[in-house]
């Protein structure tokens, strides 16, 4: 019998979290002679009084387990929590809001019985806001450049994932993880299956712009070193196109000597340079703040309370 560990996030969910539970108890019932499970519940201090439904949930289902979380941590330290909590074969990891539809589970374990590291649900229409539309695409092409996502494979929050790859995964101790940007530095062996995304059942995404931008700065500065080095592409290119204006502005100045002197463009050039030397500086910067928290072992998550006795 093979055992699946569903990983979830818990952030805003009072009013969906006790359908998604049931969703996933009712979808393994089907292949109970093949499948035993456990759900982890991990709650991101969220806001609402989730953390008494866990409670709830755990007290009435022991295979059900809840973990709350002194601060808000984000979405990917939550995973990491319920990665290093997990002890199934599979581990499937999805929203607590509804929209990732539980009962496409099966169909992400028979993708993984196939051979496959990762299945990744792939949506036939999102049902999200534009705005985190946008923020998945970026996410998407950060995921490409930066850490080496295969371009035929489209990440979602909704995936399979072997025991083997969570294994390699929960070995990053780091103060910022980036889930996406682990799986693909373990293995490139993945795929999508197209599924139903649905609508939230109740409220609004807890990504907002502030949460969205930690999140691409974990993907860049975390795995990988090709924003330091854009950004000495970028001021080897300025160099050049200055040297280049500098000899323009000579011939110019000796051929045309009446031509007032160039404030403008020379302000212009000024401000073009410094913002390019700001942005150089201040990648290198977060580099280097990254570092030193990481040297002073700032947690990952802290666990304040659980129902695990």
């Amino acid at each position: 019998m093979t055992k699946i560990s569903f990983v979830i996030p818990c952030y805003g969910s009072e009013l969906s979290l006790e359908s998604v539970v049931s969703d996933i108890k009712a979808v393994i019932s089907t292949r109970a002679n093949e499948l035993d499970y456990e759900i982890i519940l991990v709650n991101d201090k969220s806001p609402d009084n989730v953390w008494a439904v866990i409670k709830k949930l755990t007290e009435a289902d022991k295979k059900i387990r809840g973990f709350h979380f002194s601060k808000n941590f984000g979405q990917h330290a939550a995973l990491m929590a319920g990665y290093k909590k997990a002890t199934g074969e599979i581990i499937i990891s999805l929203d607590d809001d509804g929209q990732t539809p539980a009962n496409e589970s099966l169909t992400l374990i028979d993708k993984i019985n196939e051979g496959y590291d990762v299945v990744f649900g792939k949506y036939q229409e999102r049902k999200d806001s534009s705005f985190r539309k946008f923020g998945t695409y970026v996410n998407k092409k950060m995921a490409e450049i930066l850490v080496g996502k295969p371009k035929n494979v489209e990440i979602t929050s909704f995936y399979a994932i072997k025991r083997y790859v969570i294994d390699e995964i929960v070995k990053y101790d780091n103060s910022y993880p980036y889930i996406y940007g682990l799986i693909f530095r373990t293995t490139y062996n993945c795929v999508n299956v197209t599924i139903k995304h649905e609508h939230r059942v109740t409220g609004k995404s807890g990504y907002t712009l502030k949460k969205l931008l930690s999140l691409w700065l974990n993907g860049f500065t975390s795995f990988s070193v090709k924003p330091l080095r854009i950004a000495t592409i970028m001021g080897f290119i300025c160099s050049v196109a200055g040297f280049i204006f500098i000899i323009y502005t000579f011939i110019e100045r000796i051929l045309n000597p009446e031509l007032p002197a160039g404030y403008a463009i020379t302000i212009s050039v000024l401000l073009f340079i410094g913002g390019i030397i700001m942005i150089i500086l201040g990648i290198v910067g977060e580099y280097i703040g990254r570092l030193y928290i990481s040297m002073n072992k700032a947690p990952q998550y802290v666990i304040k309370d659980s129902t695990d006795v």
